[in-house]
């Protein structure tokens, strides 16, 4: 999620969340992670392959669990309770700037 959109979020927080409460701040739903690799790789000029299990593991090791995980997010709930709605890019088009590969 874009900074500004977590600020606008944190600071609703502050000012009304309930103590204990559990706000869940997604942006987008369903980015794949190919997808922000492709964007990183176009932006460095460097090309994105698909790698079969064997050769991910390889070239990951210990990090490949947290990077193949399915990991679907909401945050329904969190926009409807405290009337949040994120307006800056979504995370590709925040990753595609020039100011990340400067």
């Amino acid at each position: 999620m874009h900074r500004l959109d977590a600020a606008r979020l944190y600071r609703k927080a502050l000012e009304s969340a309930e103590a204990g409460a559990v706000l869940h701040a997604a942006a987008e739903e369903g980015v794949p992670l190919r997808a922000v690799a492709e964007v990183i790789g176009r932006r460095l000029g460097v090309p994105v392959v698909s790698l079969g299990e064997e050769e991910a593991a390889a070239h990951f090791g210990w990090i490949l669990r947290f990077a193949r995980n399915d990991n679907p997010t909401s945050s329904t709930a969190t926009r409807e309770r405290y009337d949040w709605h994120p307006r800056e890019p979504g995370l590709l088009a925040d990753l595609d700037q020039d100011h990340y590969f400067a």
